[in-house]
């Protein structure tokens, strides 16, 4: 087992970009990005940050396509494989090492993507996921937007509670346990890391309902929120959002001033 100081987030993605990009949720990339473009409205020339962009799929597709994103991430090890798939893309993508919960662009950008729990709402307190929604309202110009997926937190309510919570058995052999009070996800993961060495870390994720979502937002000035389902590979508006979602997909639009 792991046993160092680094949160969980940090010591999964220490050596693992390998692995990553083998887990199933990465494989709906071309569908996400016919979806991101339409919301960009097939304007190439839009500034677009990609926060937590991990191996940087979603931003070298964006890049294949005539756009000019940027991304970033917390691991050196995720951001050192996005520049190799960008080399072998053939494609020229600042990708830069940076935290986001600190991060503030001023005004930067007219759109921000935040894919597949690239931070939010990873971090252990909610006052750090609160930075992150507050530092991406910073960093996207008036007018612009911002579109992420986050944890649906109707899905626990509805199975968790219903088919786990009242059988400790259950819980236990899962490894998982699920805090009403806090709506966070408890649980040990073991993973071998791209040189085959097993650890096994113990994960904290907040699952976030809706109205808090859209209270969040608005707290921080965006005046547009909506929230659909984030169906893998197939984002769409069309797309309500029910208990049956793992993820909700949440587009965002900063007022024009």
């Amino acid at each position: 087992m792991i046993t160092n100081n680094k949160q969980w987030y940090e010591q999964l993605f220490e050596n693992f970009s390998n692995q990553y990009e083998n887990e199933d949720f990465t494989k709906g990339t071309i569908g996400e990005v016919d979806f991101l473009e339409q919301e960009f409205g097939f304007n190439k020339n839009a500034k677009i940050l990609d926060v937590g962009c991990g191996t940087g799929r979603h931003s070298i597709e964006l890049a294949k396509r005539g756009y000019q994103p940027e991304g970033f991430d917390l691991s050196e090890n995720q951001l050192a494989k996005a520049r190799e798939n960008a080399a072998k893309a053939a494609v020229v993508i600042n990708f830069f090492q940076a935290d986001a919960r600190t991060f503030d662009f001023k005004e930067k950008y007219d759109y921000a993507i935040m894919m597949c729990e690239g931070s939010f709402p990873l971090m252990e307190t909610d006052e750090m996921n609160f930075e992150i929604l507050s530092n991406l309202y910073k960093s996207v110009k008036p007018g612009g937007k911002i579109i992420f997926t986050t944890l649906n937190g109707l899905f626990p309510l509805f199975h968790s509670v219903k088919d786990f919570i009242n059988d400790n058995s259950l819980c236990q052999s899962f490894g998982n346990t699920f805090d009403l009070m806090a709506f966070r996800d408890y649980s040990n993961y073991t993973f071998k890391d791209d040189a085959g060495v097993e650890h096994t870390i113990k994960c904290n994720e907040r699952y976030y309902v809706p109205s808090e979502i859209t209270w969040l937002l608005k707290s921080l000035g965006f005046k547009k929120v909506n929230i659909f389902g984030a169906h893998l590979g197939n984002f769409s508006r069309s797309h309500a959002l029910t208990t049956e979602d793992y993820e909700m997909l949440v587009i965002a639009e900063k007022p024009a001033k």
